[in-house]
């Protein structure tokens, strides 16, 4: 059913047409899958198990072509690399994806199928949810491999991540704070916080009861009322670039990727960017938004860092999940970030590139002299 095929194996894809060379890459390896009774269409991407077993998300996503779900798994799996490296996770970094439109062709035969995808790689990739994926897509893909997580609580799961999630960002603002205004407490600082949802919303509660002032904004009015009725002492903007443009003291991106364009940099009047959403640099490395932050004297606090309590509670779940013990681990993304920011001002870099030295040095360091088995 699958075919595994490390980087720069010149055997053949069984989808078409066959993917570029990624020998160049540096990849570990990349497994394509074509399941012609169910239509499943899926790739891995490992980038490193230098670490561990590469532990990542499945996204389900209807993808244009299979070139740019390719791109994708690729750009995913180097990211989950870097994240649990620098939260300190024994994990190497993984992605999954899934070809197709989630509402339409997802099933249980599919996902099963999936799952026999997973299990043939024989514990070097653990999955979970991603965009696309839920709880319950995790307990159907566990029938067939012993390498899933984000389980339901039901089935020997933690549930949904959303509240270790939530309490990695809040540590992870605390520790800015300290930076910036050198004590790790959001009391007295105005928060505005761009998407309020299941994270967006825990986050809010947590920085009320920290005693920061909440500005809120969400393109789901629903969303909002719910936050609203829940804390009626939260501001609302009108948008996200009224939001930008108000007097901040942190702004919290936790929506949609990309949030951190040239406008919105330009705009910001806030001293701290830190927020659960993924890949918020538009433009990353040299040159790009992190630097444009950083000549604006704009703390930014890596989102693959801060946001990693979800990863932090998934990678728990592998040792049978145990709450209180992944919530200490998370409250570790405040000295995480600290170290961070500390290496950055040392060096004279932007935080982006300071976490991306870190968590190169720990792959290098710890995974040489590395040994691992496949955790069950």
């Amino acid at each position: 059913m699958a075919t595994s095929s490390p980087a720069g194996s010149t055997s053949p894809a069984p989808l078409s047409p066959p993917p570029p060379p990624l020998s160049p890459l540096g990849y570990e390896q990349v497994a394509f899958c074509h399941d012609e009774a169910t239509g499943l269409q899926a790739i891995i991407s490992i980038y490193t198990t230098a670490l561990g077993p590469a532990l990542g998300g499945t996204r389900f996503y209807p993808y244009s072509t299979e070139q740019a779900a390719l791109q994708d798994v690729l750009r995913l799996s180097r990211a989950m690399a870097y994240k649990n490296a620098l939260c300190g996770l024994d994990h190497g970094g993984g992605k999954a994806v899934i070809i197709g439109d989630p509402a339409k062709d997802k099933n249980e035969a599919l996902l099963r199928a999936f799952g026999r995808f997973v299990e043939s790689l024989g514990g070097r990739y653990v999955t979970a949810c991603d965009v696309g994926t839920y709880v319950a897509d995790m307990d159907v893909i566990a029938k067939e491999t012993r390498f899933a997580t984000g389980r339901s609580e039901a089935n020997g799961g933690a549930g949904d991540s959303s509240v270790l999630t939530a309490f990695g960002v809040f540590q992870g603002m605390c520790a800015s704070a300290a930076h910036v205004w050198g004590k790790p407490s959001l009391a007295g600082k105005t928060v505005g916080i761009a998407g309020v949802g299941k994270v967006g919303h825990l986050l809010a509660a947590l920085l009320l009861e920290n005693g920061a002032r909440v500005v809120a904004t969400d393109v789901n009015s629903s969303a909002l009322e719910a936050l609203r009725e829940k804390h009626p002492e939260i501001d609302v903007a009108a948008d996200v670039f009224a939001l930008v443009r108000s007097e901040l003291d942190v702004y919290a991106p936790c929506a949609l990727g990309g949030a951190l364009d040239d406008a919105t940099v330009e705009a910001l009047r806030a001293k701290v960017v830190c927020g659960a959403a993924n890949n918020q640099l538009v433009v990353e490395g040299a040159g790009g938004t992190a630097e444009a932050l950083m000549a604006r004297g704009i703390t930014y606090a890596p989102d693959f860092l801060v946001n990693a309590g979800g990863v932090i509670q998934v990678s728990d779940e592998l040792h049978g999940f145990n709450f209180a013990r992944a919530r200490h681990r998370t409250s570790g993304i405040f000295e995480a970030t600290a170290s961070v920011l500390r290496v950055a001002a040392d060096k004279g870099l932007s935080p982006a590139a300071a976490a991306d030295h870190l968590a190169e040095e720990r792959m290098a360091q710890v995974g040489s002299n590395r040994i691992w088995l496949p955790t069950r």
